[in-house]
């Protein structure tokens, strides 16, 4: 099982056979993700070869982490396979 934490709060948490590794970034399946934790974020980037990543705040006990979470909503054909799966940075404990 790996998980997602930041702020004591467990953010994302999946079994190991249903994450993806990419450029040693592991992304969660969207069902694995607590949404309470997560707000829409307005920040966007772009990789030349997934597309353009949309980005997630993370919000607990009043805390907020802006942009530290990122998903494909719409990878290019090369990224197909983390299409709406999601990663984390920002001081985000991988476990």
């Amino acid at each position: 099982m790996k998980r997602a934490i930041w702020n004591n709060a467990v953010i994302a948490e999946a079994p190991t056979e249903k994450i993806k590794i990419v450029e040693g970034n592991v992304y969660f399946p969207p069902d694995a993700i607590d949404k309470q934790f997560v707000r829409s974020s307005t920040h966007t980037t772009t990789c030349g070869w997934k597309g353009v990543a949309n980005y997630y705040d993370l919000v607990v006990d009043g805390q907020e982490n802006k942009a530290a979470a990122w998903y494909y909503p719409t990878p290019m054909e090369a990224a197909k396979d983390i299409a709406g799966f999601v990663a984390f940075w920002k001081g985000v404990k991988i476990d």
